[in-house]
């Protein structure tokens, strides 16, 4: 078993993108002549993926008319922010309901990540939310992580001292429970 649901969070207002795509949502700026979001929708409905729920609020009429219900055969459902939510606002609308554990991406992000080695780490450790992590030494443009010898996230920071190290990748997998756990009611 693995994880099938998909959370996409492409709610965002895209301001460092503005100039460049006036008009799209970032999700949707066009790589290969082809949006951004069905390249990553792509990707991982290789990796078993079969149900996307798209967290949507800035231009969002454009992803929806793109994309409708069904995205090459794979149900769509959409968690629509009235109103800016941030990226936390954005996962608590869209997992409403959820009872297994998920997958969550940054819609203007791609990532590799082998989607059933992630989830063996994330059984293996008995987390509740489990982070891909890339390395970099683009401190400016992402956070440092500091990891534990066991996989544990001790700090995420802004640290332009470092030279290199690791940064979040945009891909988590989430229990449910742990929403819940932290205050937050889940499943309405």
């Amino acid at each position: 078993m693995t994880v099938r649901v998909a959370i996409i969070l492409a709610g965002g207002l895209g301001t460092r993108l503005r100039g460049t795509v006036p008009g799209l949502p970032k999700p949707m700026a066009p790589i290969r002549n082809r949006p951004f979001l069905e390249h990553q929708m792509d990707y991982w409905i290789k990796q078993g993926i079969n149900r996307f729920i798209l967290s949507v609020g800035y231009l969002k009429d454009i992803i929806i008319e793109h994309f409708g219900n069904t995205y090459k055969g794979i149900p769509i459902e959409y968690a629509i922010e009235h109103e800016p939510l941030g990226t936390g606002g954005g996962l608590l609308l869209a997992e409403k309901g959820l009872t297994e554990a998920f997958l969550v991406l940054n819609g203007d992000t791609f990532i590799e990540v082998d989607l059933d080695n992630l989830y063996e780490f994330h059984l293996e450790c008995r987390s509740d939310w489990t982070f891909s992590l890339f390395r970099t030494s683009q401190f400016g443009r992402y956070m440092s992580i500091d990891v534990s010898p066991n996989g544990e996230i001790l700090s995420l920071k802004s640290d332009l001292k470092k030279s290199s190290g690791l940064a979040n990748g945009g891909v988590y997998i989430i229990n449910p429970k742990v929403l819940s756990s932290l205050g937050y009611k889940t499943g309405d």
